[in-house]
């Protein structure tokens, strides 16, 4: 029978969601009786149904079945407000979705099988191809075998687990079903009657219920003319589906013809297959796979053309070769579901995301890739926001405004070009696997589980014109705030000066009485994080300062690691400095802040609060790299006055702590011997046995509304004109910029002037009228707790989507150190820094509310 005369048929379990909460519904009956005859039917749970299509011959018809009968149903459910959901899972399963039907037969599953039947929620497709007989699907299954994994791997669809966690596979769902007892991927029989005889004696033995419990990976289809796989997760591309069916009738042929001519049985073993089947459900199309031929690593957009070009011939006789092709094409252009549901969650954290995406692409909203011809070939082809946005006029940094790369960027853009959409998701899979494994990670607001630190591989260079020219302010601006700090603590010359009022100062919530303790003279803003941002014309701003506990660095050292593991051909020719720099810095850095009673050999230690802090990852990544040990308040104590880590059963002495830490939680810590940290720390710090970097009481000059003063501090302390500009500040406590700030709420950026991690902020032009209602009610009553600023239009630059590159808006955390040598002070700016990325579609770049980050090349 040659392949253009094997019918085939595509039987869905699909989901059914709510609209509205875009949670499963146990309400498949409802929907099942809005439809006329057998188009679909309730499974034994009421949130699934089950749906075929009629046996076709061509892979057009089947295309046309498969969304004619999603069509169907989504239309039966638009009244109920329901939709279904072709996908392995969902993430959204609240208590009750999960009902079964009271029949003996589900009661008996669920007494045999317990947390099997009861727990599990997942959605496979069967995929069915017409044999001649029995003994051909037996023998055809056995020998189409070693492809299951391509299979599962194009349909990969279900990467959360029912809480909404992240499973770790592209397919939990094949995982999980790998559990129950009959679903080793292919029977190991020769004939129908042994097939048969394999059943009844799984029936019989009582480890299955009947015969409908049999589902190997590939098997005999109902009443044993079909080939039928069940390997595959319910995929909510039909496209993707139908290529599968098309891939599958042509290997049936060609298998089938290879038994009719008298070829000898396969021999793969059970154990290979299985391993290559876990490996198809942990990477699905964006990692590697098992080359059924060799048992070896291959990416998977390779093994999978490989089989598609190996069937050209019973392809062209099905008369589908051309629509496989591009069939092809967009899902290896696409990537796999799976992958495009957690590239849907990380844009903002929120799961029903995910499900709004499942729900469109289920019902063929989505278009199969770009519509411009030259995203084919180009990645930076089609060069744009997001879909729905308006053109965005920022200025771009890689690319001008006609499409061409700017200068130093030519070479990195035609690197990318070359690589390819494909293998630049692969590798970006594989960046985002390793930062797990390293622990690279944050936490994004309002969620309890660390996320890995989104990773983007297109870089951003700054040339060594800008670099001196960036390196240059930020050491003017760290010197004037150290300078600021020490004098708020002691003289006061600045407010006696008349350039902040003793009111100003009161207000700013990090303005401590611990500050005053530290002896006057001494550095105070050891290491500072100044954030700056590039506008429209390519000219620098500072945007804020950051000298409490700056972070970022480790996240850099991170970001070069990917560039140089994973995507160093982008870097020939590139004179780049390197962020291990960073390291050395400060440890030397911290020796210069040793107090004088700590000798030649400072003893330094890194504090901070332990693994559930967001950083956690850099603190350890710090204290590795400058040799000190990190410690938690716990094993703290004194001894005659002077700090001491337990370490074991011995005590060590503490110079100099790096506190990773907040003021508060530090001093009100307690230490080994139970008793809280303040007063030691203080009497400590007072009496010159200790430095504290950065020193407490530093959080004022965080302050939003004190940075409106560092350009006059330049002046005053240093008497030199600032380097870098900043952007222009309003001080809503006093009543005439309030007013102003009032006037134009809907143009200007308004935040709190104690906020962090772009908490509290509101961007006029991004903002509904019910935020900009809410904040004018701020105004109104708490003008004194915010600051407005002017929008910058921040540069953007190109981010890979895992399909094509976006303009996103971009920042750069810099830093910069400052020391006490020869009896001046010094400051040095750090040759690495971190870019962060905005989420699409937003100019907030805090990795807390859902950014990520860019290796920053200063080139040498």
């Amino acid at each position: 029978m040659e392949a253009a005369g094997r019918a085939m048929v595509i039987e869905e379990d699909l989901h059914v969601v709510d609209t509205a909460s875009r949670e499963l519904a146990p309400r498949a009956a409802d929907l099942v009786s809005r439809l006329d005859g057998d188009a679909a039917v309730e499974e034994i749970r009421h949130c699934v149904i089950r749906a075929a299509t009629v046996p076709v011959r061509s892979a057009a018809e089947l295309r046309s079945a498969v969304r004619g009968h999603r069509a169907g149903l989504n239309r039966a459910g638009a009244d109920l407000g329901l939709a279904v959901v072709a996908a392995g899972a969902v993430p959204l399963v609240p208590p009750g979705s999960a009902l079964v039907d009271e029949s003996p037969r589900t009661r008996r599953l669920l007494a045999d099988y317990e947390y099997l039947a009861r727990d599990q929620i997942y959605c496979g497709v069967r995929i069915r191809v017409e044999t001649r007989d029995g003994d051909e699907a037996v023998r055809v299954a056995g020998r189409v075998a070693p492809h299951l994994p391509v299979f599962l791997a194009l349909l990969a669809s279900s990467p959360y687990l029912r809480d909404g966690s992240d499973s770790g596979h592209a397919s939990c769902r094949s995982v999980a079903a790998s559990q129950w007892p009959t679903t080793a991927p292919v029977a190991g029989v020769g004939s129908e009657a042994e097939f048969a005889e394999l059943v009844d004696d799984l029936v019989a033995s009582g480890v299955v219920v009947d015969a409908s419990m049999v589902g190997f990976g590939i098997q005999p289809g109902p009443g044993g003319r079909s080939v039928e796989l069940l390997v595959c997760d319910a995929c909510p591309s039909a496209d993707a589906t139908v290529l599968a069916a098309a891939l599958l009738r042509a290997l049936v042929a060609r298998e089938a013809a290879a038994v009719a001519g008298g070829a000898e049985e396969p021999t793969t073993t059970e154990t290979r297959l299985r391993a290559a089947l876990w490996r198809a459900a942990r990477s699905g199309l964006e990692g590697d796979l098992v080359d059924p031929g060799t048992f070896l690593p291959r990416p998977a957009a390779e093994v999978v053309s490989e089989l598609t070009e190996s069937l050209a011939h019973e392809l062209t006789r099905s008369g589908d070769l051309d629509l496989v092709r591009t069939l092809l094409d967009n899902a290896l252009y696409n990537g796999s579901s799976a992958f495009r549901q957690r590239r849907t969650l990380r844009r903002r954290g929120h799961s029903h995301d995910v499900v709004g995406l499942l729900v469109a692409e289920t019902a063929g909203v989505s278009g199969p890739r770009s519509p411009v011809p030259e995203a084919y070939t180009r990645l930076f082809g089609v060069y744009e926001p997001m879909a729905g946005l308006d053109a965005d006029p920022s200025w771009d940094e890689a690319v001008e405004e006609g499409g061409a790369p700017r200068g130093v960027y030519a070479p990195v853009t035609a690197a990318l070009d070359r690589i390819g959409t494909v293998r630049l998701r692969s590798r970006q899979v594989m960046a985002e696997q390793e930062a797990s494994v390293a622990g690279v990670a944050f936490r994004v607001t309002g969620q309890t589980r660390p996320q890995a630190f989104p990773m983007d591989f297109v870089p951003r260079i700054l040339t060594p014109e800008v670099w001196r020219s960036l390196a240059a302010g930020i050491e003017q601006r760290a010197r004037a705030l150290d300078a600021f700090l020490d004098d708020i603590y002691g003289e006061r010359e600045f407010v006696r000066a008349g350039h902040l009022t003793p009111e100003a100062l009161d207000r700013a919530p990090g303005h401590r009485s611990t500050g005053r303790v530290q002896p006057p003279g001494r550095t105070r803003a050891h290491i500072c994080g100044i954030d700056l941002v590039c506008g429209d014309d390519g000219r620098w701003f500072v945007l804020e300062d950051n000298v409490r506990v700056p972070s970022g660095i480790a996240f850099s050292h991170a970001l070069r690691q990917m560039t140089t593991s994973l995507f160093g051909d982008l870097t020939g020719g590139f004179d780049l400095r390197s962020p291990e720099e960073a390291f050395p810095m400060i440890r030397r850095t911290l020796e210069a802040a040793a107090p004088p009673a700590s000798g030649d050999d400072p003893r330094i230690a890194v504090v901070s609060s332990g693994p559930t802090d967001s950083a956690w990852f850099e603190h350890r990544l710090i204290a590795q790299r400058i040799g000190a040990p990190l410690i938690t308040p716990d094993l703290l104590t004194f001894r005659d006055g002077v700090l001491h880590h337990r370490a074991g059963r011995d005590l060590h002495r503490v110079d100099v702590v790096y506190a990773r830490i907040d003021e508060d939680m530090l001093l009100s810590s307690p230490g080994v011997d139970g008793i809280p940290l303040r007063d030691g720390l203080l009497e400590a710090i007072g009496a010159g046995r200790l430095t504290v970097a950065n020193a407490f009481g530093n959080g004022v000059a965080d302050d939003k509304a004190i940075y409106a003063c560092v350009p006059t501090m330049i002046d005053f302390y240093l008497g030199e004109t600032p380097i870098l500009d900043q952007v222009p500040t309003y001080l809503c406590a006093d009543r005439t910029q309030r007013d102003l700030v009032l006037d134009r709420l809907a143009e200007l950026v308004v935040k709190p002037i104690d906020g962090y991690g772009g908490l509290g902020i509101t961007i006029g032009p991004e903002c509904s009228e019910a935020e900009l209602a809410a904040r004018r009610e701020d105004l109104l009553t708490r003008p004194e707790g915010f600051i407005a600023q002017e929008v910058v239009p921040l540069s953007t630059l190109p981010t890979f989507d895992g399909t094509r590159m976006q303009r996103r808006h971009v920042d750069l955390r810099a830093f910069a150190h400052v020391r006490r040598e020869g009896g001046r002070t010094t400051a040095h700016a750090v040759p690495a820094g971190l870019t962060r990325v905005a989420p699409a579609g937003s100019m907030i770049v805090n990795s807390s509310r859902g950014g990520g980050g860019k290796d920053t090349w200063i080139l040498g």
